[in-house]
């Protein structure tokens, strides 16, 4: 699936136009937590790792990003595309352990 047909599936579950945003970004904030609490629990709990309520956390936050985009008239595509091409420029070889702490110091 392509993110901008995702994007405008997602949009079929959207309610209200009032403080769309507002509710997306909270949302976004919310679902976050509630995937890092399932790393957490397996990092430090000891809990097995869940990854079909990882997979469920992920779509949730996706979700809320897909709307902030759409609320905003930005495709969701680009928001993808451009940082792709952020993470390109700033690593054009690919991660390193030292050249992140070159740019650190």
């Amino acid at each position: 699936m392509e993110f901008n047909e995702y994007q405008k599936l997602a949009s079929r579950t959207l309610y209200g136009n009032e403080q769309v945003l507002t509710n997306c970004a909270l949302g976004v904030a919310s679902e976050s937590g509630e995937l890092v609490d399932l790393i957490k629990k397996y990092t430090f709990h000891g809990h097995d790792l869940d990854k079909k309520e990882l997979v469920k956390e992920m779509g949730d936050v996706l979700w809320y990003l897909s709307q902030i985009a759409e609320w905003a008239d930005i495709p969701f595509e680009d928001v993808a595309i451009q940082n792709i091409d952020k993470l390109r420029k700033r690593y054009p070889n690919g991660f390193s352990e030292a050249k992140s702490r070159e740019r650190m110091e």
